[in-house]
């Protein structure tokens, strides 16, 4: 059934103007006023702002970690996802050495089949690179429709790669066409600092912060933004905590490296105070990179601000508090990494963001949707506001306040990482693909109608210059108002 938005105030990663939407097999086939409305559903947004559907780039569902998985699965989290507004997931697929990529691919579909509520890709974690790698990687792109790799510069004997791995990545992955992402920590050096404080009998949630200094990111992020310098290629650095950090993207960026940020809420919010919460309470705040000191929070809001960072992913990680985060209850290297964060990752940064002048509105949609897409092959399919493109929107009440609880949110896991922060601005309506996801905050999608995205390479032409390149994907009058 056809649908038009009527009243509302369509903002975008370029413009923010009043239009109505018509909806029609699942695509925008018209933006203007007056349009056709004979037998369309109407949908009264008065009030609302119409966002592109969020797009999170960076989740870890139904995960296996630390001798346990994740709480939430495909079911759950995106559901969760959707009420946060988010249409669009990209998930990482772990494999393992020795062990064929497809058969890694193939596990992660079996995770999401019938499960998924909305739209979702994945990112191939990339441990090792001998030739049986190499000659799977051009149809994992080709015919798979994995365009990101991921290397781990951490974790040490679990997911850590060599930084020969990282750069023979770095140069397969520029003949290719796919944009590496790291997790920028210094492994080596957190592995033994883990092991001093062990050994000194310091086994509580803080020393999970203590022994990640953000000295040990700042100086992995420089050196894979050196070896990307080196292979004329292309990084994206994912949770970016950090000064340190941040400092070296720039002087990158600066360079003409092609290099991306990313950060999550949780940085913008939270700090590593909450790690020192009495009575095992700061288990909760374990995650890496973990929480830093609160002077960081400025530094990555004003790195958002001024383009340096690009992207807002929720590196949705959930452990339940009892029965999995309490399994380091006499050793911190035994909490599971992660926290829940899925859902609320456009309403602060709506809320702490926009509302708080840090960003503007449009800069909001381009972190949360626009820009993800362009980096991961899904613009203009997804992440815009467009004639010919997805259907997924996000009707949004600027105005509503509310108190974030694990009481009423809807991830599996038992405890809110956000707990009774209050916050302005939420999700009212949400549509994937032209059908209501959620409802007047209800859900009413169905598990297993999100589908699998195969996503185009990386394109550093569609980055720099989306207008041409929607032009050239949809036809020029396609752009315009009717």
């Amino acid at each position: 059934m056809k649908k038009i938005i009527k009243n509302g105030t369509i903002a975008t990663a370029a413009d923010t103007y009043q239009a109505d939407i018509l909806i029609e097999n699942e695509k925008i086939a018209m933006i203007g006023k007056d349009l056709p409305a004979e037998g369309a559903e109407i949908i009264d947004a008065k009030g609302a702002y119409i966002f592109p559907g969020g797009i999170d780039p960076h989740t870890h569902l139904d995960m296996p970690f630390g001798g346990t998985t994740t709480k939430d699965d495909y079911e759950t989290g995106t559901i969760a996802a959707a009420y946060g507004g988010t249409t669009t997931i990209i998930d990482f697929c772990l494999t393992e050495k020795g062990v064929p990529l497809k058969k890694a691919i193939e596990t992660w579909h079996e995770k999401a089949n019938e499960k998924a509520a909305i739209d979702y890709g994945f990112h191939l974690m990339i441990s090792e690179i001998n030739d049986d790698v190499l000659a799977e990687l051009p149809s994992i792109i080709d015919n798979e429709g994995i365009s990101s790799f991921k290397v781990f510069m951490a974790y040490k004997n679990v997911f850590q790669a060599d930084d020969a791995t990282l750069f023979r990545t770095l140069l397969q992955a520029k003949e290719l066409g796919a944009l590496v992402m790291v997790h920028a920590e210094n492994g080596d050096v957190i592995d033994y600092l883990t092991k001093k404080a062990l050994a000194e009998g310091n086994t509580d949630p803080i020393y999970h912060a203590l022994t990640r200094p953000p000295e040990l990111e700042g100086e992995a992020t420089g050196r894979a933004a050196k070896l990307t310098e080196m292979a004329n290629g292309q990084l994206y650095v994912v949770h970016v905590t950090c000064e340190d950090a941040v400092e070296k993207i720039i002087e990158a960026r600066n360079k003409g490296v092609d290099i991306w940020g990313e950060t999550c809420p949780q940085y913008l919010v939270l700090d590593q105070s909450y790690l020192e919460k009495p009575h095992f309470e700061g288990s909760k705040y374990v995650w890496s990179p973990p929480l830093r000191e609160k002077k960081n929070q400025e530094v990555l809001w004003n790195a958002l601000k001024m383009g340096q960072l690009q992207t807002i992913g929720s590196d949705q990680c959930s452990f339940d508090f009892k029965g999995q985060k309490d399994l380091g209850r006499e050793d911190f290297t035994k909490i599971p990494n992660g926290g829940p964060t899925i859902e609320d990752r456009m309403s602060i940064l709506f809320s702490e963001g926009v509302m708080k002048e840090r960003i503007t509105l449009n800069q909001f949609v381009d972190m949360t949707s626009t820009r993800a897409a362009k980096l991961f092959g899904l613009f203009p399919k997804k992440g815009t506001i467009a004639v010919g493109s997805d259907a997924d929107i996000v009707i949004f009440d600027p105005e509503v306040e509310r108190s974030i609880s694990a009481d009423t949110h809807h991830m599996a896991v038992d405890y809110n990482a956000f707990e009774g922060m209050e916050i302005t601005g939420e999700p009212v309506s949400v549509l994937s693909r032209g059908q209501f996801v959620i409802k007047d905050k209800q859900f009413v999608g169905e598990a297993g109608k999100g589908q699998f995205l195969k996503r185009a390479k990386y394109n550093a032409a569609l980055k720099q210059d989306a207008g041409k390149s929607f032009q050239s994907n949809f036809g020029k009058e396609s752009c315009k108002l009717i």
